[in-house]
């Protein structure tokens, strides 16, 4: 008997401890990229944090005005990420999602039927306007694009996050 009440005051004063509560991860589809119109499911570069935020509550984090790269969203899980204060969307080499184009690790070669010639060209980079403002493909060392980089401004005023 005096067993059953010491293990019954041994878990009531547990109780305290035992009050977690399961938190459902906010659940968001695959993204699908418009390399074309410049938009990430509609949402384009020019869009406000809180418009982002609302259409895709599942970002991983976030970086507040003043910080590093100004007000961005980031999906690192997905390899996408929101410069809205510098409105530029950024699509990284591990991307999880659908794409209009298969741009990613595609020949700098083979850019050119979808994309005409570039208005800027580096060695490691060309930006091509288009119809809603500039695309960035950064490329890696054997030639092959592995960052996408959108804005729905031109070139003369684009600010990348560096």
């Amino acid at each position: 008997m005096k067993r059953n009440l010491l293990l019954l005051l041994l878990l009531i004063s547990m109780m305290p401890f035992a009050q977690a509560q399961l938190k459902a991860k906010a659940a968001c589809g695959p993204f699908s990229v418009d390399v074309l119109n410049g938009t990430v499911d509609n949402i384009k570069p020019n869009f406000t944090h809180d418009e982002i935020k609302l259409k895709y509550p599942c970002f991983t984090s976030e970086e507040q005005k003043g910080g590093k790269c100004g007000t961005a969203l980031f999906f690192k899980d997905r390899d996408i990420y929101f410069y809205t204060e510098r409105q530029y969307i950024e699509i990284g080499p591990s991307f999880k999602g659908k794409m209009s184009l298969p741009i990613l690790n595609a020949s700098r070669g083979s850019l050119f039927k979808w994309l005409g010639n570039p208005t800027i060209k580096d060695s490691n980079w060309d930006a091509f306007q288009t119809q809603y403002g500039t695309l960035v493909l950064h490329y890696n060392s054997a030639n092959k694009v592995k960052l996408i980089q959108f804005s729905n401004k031109g070139t003369d005023e684009l600010s990348l996050c560096q």
